[in-house]
């Protein structure tokens, strides 16, 4: 090992405010400041010589190896600054998803080092919201945290993006735990679940006697949320006489409520959500173009389940352990059965695989999930990423058009393939509008249109 550095650099090495080590060609560490040695719960004297995967991996070989993306490598081998996004596990070897920035550095004789800076973005505690947690270790997952973390310090509106079921409501929750307005309210309401003439009551209250039957003074939820975030799911079904009002309040902080007279003011942060692309809903004129630009200071997307696979047995584990119930023996999976869940496309993502896992554990033996209790939905009925502009996939109609000799209409069409999903879920019409990739309003619409309403 190299000979130890200079009290100079360690001097330069603690002023860090960070967790900073720095690394030779061999990943042996030669130097690291207090904050390194208190975060992971190592002596200086312990930490210099050792390897870094060692440290902060727990890991007996380079985290390359364990499929990472490596800052030593790229480092030594560009000479460039390179940042990757990994996770840690701190003093009591509890996972901690942290940002690095490795850097070259040369010392004397023209040695070559990797500097790295460490960066916390969450600990596990973080991650819970209410009673539900964020989970994964994947290289979309992290980034999407990062993402995350960074967008919850500044005070900008922020737009999440993603299909249904990807979890924008728990991403919201975790915006709002690491933000200045982390101790005042989370207000959410979901857009797609408001009749059209009661969303301005829902945003902005009401005064007493404002309309007929009305006995009492209502608070909006602006009022409500004052001083903290209001979260908008779905904000894509909200109607466009709405659009303009909201508009209107995010650019002056001022409303009324109805049937009053009292200019009010609210001090709020907004977060909103869709599964649809907004865009083309503005170029339809359907979506107010300025007030997407007002709410999409921050936009950022949430990968599909499909997009981090790796991350779904420790889903799976997870979702099931909080759904059992507290008298039943704890759940294991068959390799099988992960393969099984890890090889699935999940349209319905995260909410697709919980409705799985509560079937499978009903199902399950001794405590032991098997393949065959994992029953996945028919590949005619899922769709796909190429078939999510259409209802129904296009090889479904092709199909039933070359097997029905009447040639059924695509209206007929629809309405079997939205009984089937009726039927296979029990009339739960959330799980068919997110099955289908519509809104609840829309999917009433066709309900009552195929008279399937009752």
């Amino acid at each position: 090992m190299d000979q130890p550095i200079s009290s100079e650099l360690q001097s330069l090495i603690d002023v860090q405010e960070n967790p900073f080590v720095l690394i030779d060609v061999n990943y042996q560490i030669v130097a690291a400041n207090r904050a390194y040695c208190a975060n992971y719960g190592v002596d200086r004297e312990k930490v210099v010589g050792r390897h870094c995967y060692e440290i902060s991996h727990l890991s007996s070989v380079p985290c390359h190896q364990n499929g990472e993306d490596c800052p030593h490598q790229e480092v030594f081998r560009t000479g460039q600054m390179h940042e990757v996004i990994h996770t840690h596990f701190d003093s009591h070897n509890r996972p901690e998803h942290v940002r690095i920035k490795g850097h070259p550095i040369t010392g004397k004789g023209n040695k070559r080092y990797l500097g790295e800076a460490v960066f916390p973005i969450a600990g596990l505690d973080e991650l819970i919201c209410k009673d539900m947690q964020m989970i994964g270790n994947s290289p979309a997952f992290l980034a999407c945290l990062d993402h995350l973390t960074r967008a919850a310090e500044s005070e900008a509106a922020i737009l999440l993006l993603g299909e249904s079921g990807v979890g924008k409501e728990l991403a919201a929750q975790y915006i709002h735990n690491r933000s200045v307005r982390r101790t005042q309210p989370l207000i959410v309401l979901n857009c797609a679940s408001i009749a059209v003439d009661m969303f301005e009551d829902e945003l902005f209250g009401h005064e007493r006697g404002a309309f007929t039957g009305c006995v009492g003074r209502k608070p909006g939820l602006f009022e409500l949320a004052d001083k903290g975030i209001l979260f908008l799911d779905e904000i894509g079904d909200m109607p466009l006489f709405m659009q303009a009002k909201l508009l209107r309040v995010l650019e002056s902080g001022e409303y009324r409520r109805i049937g009053g007279t009292e200019t009010l003011r609210a001090d709020v942060r907004l977060v909103s959500a869709t599964n649809i692309d907004l865009l083309k809903k503005v170029q339809t004129g359907e979506f107010r173009q300025d007030l997407y630009y007002r709410i999409a200071g921050i936009d950022l997307r949430l990968p599909a389940l499909r997009e981090r696979s790796s991350d779904i047995p420790s889903l799976a584990q997870a979702i099931v352990k909080r759904i059992s119930r507290a008298d039943m023996p704890q759940c294991k999976f068959t390799d099988e059965a992960l393969e099984k869940l890890q090889a699935y496309a999940f349209p319905g993502n995260i909410r697709e695989l919980k409705n799985i896992l509560l079937k499978a554990v009903s199902e399950s033996n001794n405590g032991i999930i098997s393949a065959a209790n994992i029953h996945l939905s028919s590949n005619r009925l899922e769709k796909s990423a190429a078939d999510s502009q259409h209802e129904i996939p296009v090889d479904v109609i092709r199909e039933a058009n070359a097997d029905k000799s009447a040639n059924a209409s695509i209206a007929e069409l629809e309405a079997e393939h939205i009984a089937k999903l009726l039927l296979s879920y029990n009339g739960h019409r959330r799980h068919v509008a997110d099955t289908l990739g519509i809104s609840e309003r829309t999917l009433y619409r066709k309900l009552k249109r195929y008279n399937l309403a009752n």
